[in-house]
């Protein structure tokens, strides 16, 4: 799941690379909840182009799931703005039916799907264990598939 911060203690805010960037909507600025470092930087350089989360805790925390066309900043563990994705593909399924295709996409470890679901079974059970319910291999899941349409200049 992804955690919604608008603070920026240093470096540049979401705001701040939204307007350079020239876009135009609206978008919503996060970091990825498990290393958001490392994660952050796997996106920039291309090779996360993919994430999930866990279905459930979108209906209960009343928020829409991502669609394609939305735009989100990027946020490192500093609340640093690190670059603009914006949402290709939002597919939502079942744990054990997402594809090596997405396990790929995600970037992560080996990028197989293996390493995947160990991984993604591990999290997703910790984040719905935060609102007492219990993850399985049924548990519904949204895939979202983004491409970086903006990222700041790196000294």
């Amino acid at each position: 799941m992804r955690y919604i911060d608008g603070d920026n203690e240093t470096g540049m805010t979401a705001e701040e690379l939204w307007e350079r960037s020239g876009l135009t909507g609206t978008y919503e600025a996060w970091s990825f909840a498990e290393a958001p470092d490392k994660l952050a930087e796997l996106v920039v350089r291309g090779i996360k182009t993919a994430t999930c989360s866990a279905y459930d805790l979108y209906r209960i925390n009343s928020e829409p799931i991502p669609r394609a066309g939305d735009y989100s900043i990027i946020l490192n563990s500093k609340k640093e703005a690190v670059c603009i994705i914006q949402t290709r593909k939002v597919t939502v399924t079942e744990f054990r039916r997402v594809t090596r295709e997405h396990a790929f996409k995600e970037g992560e470890g080996d990028r197989s799907p293996e390493y995947w679901r160990t991984v993604h079974a591990v999290f997703l059970a910790g984040e719905l264990a935060s609102v007492h319910r219990e993850f399985d291999e049924n548990t519904k899941v949204v895939c979202e598939e983004f491409e970086v349409v903006y990222k700041q200049d790196r000294a």
